[in-house]
């Protein structure tokens, strides 16, 4: 099965029990919309450290640090751009309430899924500091911008590879975070589709330096530096 499919199928099924429907179908919609990137990079760094490890026994993961992503992404949209500001009425604002609950429910419910695993920390750190870079943001310069939003990606990809090396090894080496990290950077803005995002030198350049750096302290969170 495809990576992207994998995650896709799984992080569906985490959100299966939430109601009501119409709650469910928008976040169903934003799923179908999504850039898997950041699923697909866990699956990819777990495949680096071990080529045989059971993908579907860790799609649980790669389906947590995509739902993370896809709530942080939505309340960043919302913060930046507030949809009741557009509204001819009260009355009108089922949508904006809609979008606000499904972004609340998108990262509780990607917490929920990486609570037991060794990613468990990383996942609060990386929603603590978005929450630090959007206040930020509110008196930044425009100068700084940029850097502030994109550091979603960089702390996205970083919970991405931690979730994926320690589903079958150690937490990933400072080069490897250092590596996740310059490869958010390569985006403009949100992730391209993860055929484009990631190829097998991905995979080879992963794997290269997990066992290169297998010797070194691991990073906690890029988040922190």
């Amino acid at each position: 099965m495809d990576d992207a499919v994998r995650a896709r199928e799984a992080a569906r099924e985490a959100l299966s029990d939430i109601e009501p429907e119409a709650l469910r179908v928008a976040l169903d919609e934003r799923l179908d919309a999504a850039s898997l990137t950041p699923a697909v990079l866990t699956f990819v760094s777990a495949r680096a450290v071990e080529p045989k490890a059971d993908l579907n026994g860790m799609a649980s993961r790669a389906a947590g640090v995509q739902l993370i992503y896809e709530g942080l992404r939505l309340t960043r949209l919302l913060a930046q751009d507030e949809p009741w500001a557009h509204l001819d009425s009260p009355e009108d604002d089922t949508d904006a309430d809609l979008e606000i609950l499904a972004a609340d429910v998108l990262v509780s419910r990607g917490f929920y899924l990486l609570a037991r695993t060794e990613a468990a920390d990383h996942a609060v750190e990386t929603v603590r500091a978005f929450g630090r870079d959007q206040t930020r943001l509110r008196t930044a310069p425009e100068s700084e911008r940029a850097a502030l939003d994109g550091n979603l990606a960089v702390n996205i990809c970083t919970l991405a590879v931690v979730a994926g090396t320690t589903a079958v090894g150690s937490p990933p080496p400072t080069a490897l975070v250092e590596y996740a990290a310059g490869l958010a950077e390569t985006y403009d803005g949100d992730f391209s589709p993860a055929a484009e995002a990631i190829s097998e030198s991905t995979v080879e350049r992963i794997a290269a330096l997990y066992r290169g750096g297998a010797t070194d302290d691991p990073v906690t969170s890029t988040a922190d530096r």
